[in-house]
């Protein structure tokens, strides 16, 4: 082991972004291997704030979601019910001290949408400039030494 820091990601997206597909989530899964776990949703505005704070509590450095364009989600706003869940999330995360940036979001544009395996690389290089979580340091010391 070299010691390099690697964060793990959790990226909750729409399905009905380009490059979605399950062939597509294999091939980015094998790519990034334990640095990016994906999760596909039918609808971005399905996703609750616990979702992300699990991710964050279990296994994350940082989560975010990627929408389909608004005004273009076949669920009419799941795209903005997911911005306010994002955006609150963050204001949880940011009560108890952690930096609210391990939270995001990203909504596609319709003029030039973005590929997933382009997002997951520009959102994995966000995470990188984040501190190891200290959420996940506190989880591993409790696991490794269980009260009794």
């Amino acid at each position: 082991m070299t010691g390099e820091y690697r964060p793990t990601v959790a990226l909750f997206y729409c399905q009905n972004i380009p490059q979605s597909s399950e062939d597509h989530r294999r091939v980015l899964e094998k790519k990034y291997g334990q640095s990016m776990r994906l999760f596909p949703i039918p609808c971005s505005g399905r996703l609750e704030p616990i979702h992300l704070l699990r991710a964050l509590e279990e296994f994350a450095e940082a989560a975010y979601v990627v929408t389909c364009p608004e005004g273009a989600c076949r669920y009419l706003e799941g795209n903005r019910r997911a911005m306010k869940r994002v955006q609150r999330t963050q204001d949880i995360i940011s009560s108890i001290g952690l930096e609210k940036e391990r939270v995001g979001i990203i909504i596609e544009s319709s003029e030039a949408p973005e590929p997933l395996g382009q997002l997951a690389e520009r959102l994995l290089e966000r995470a990188l400039k984040l501190a190891p979580s200290p959420v996940l340091k506190g989880a591993m010391t409790t696991k490794e030494h269980p009260s009794p």
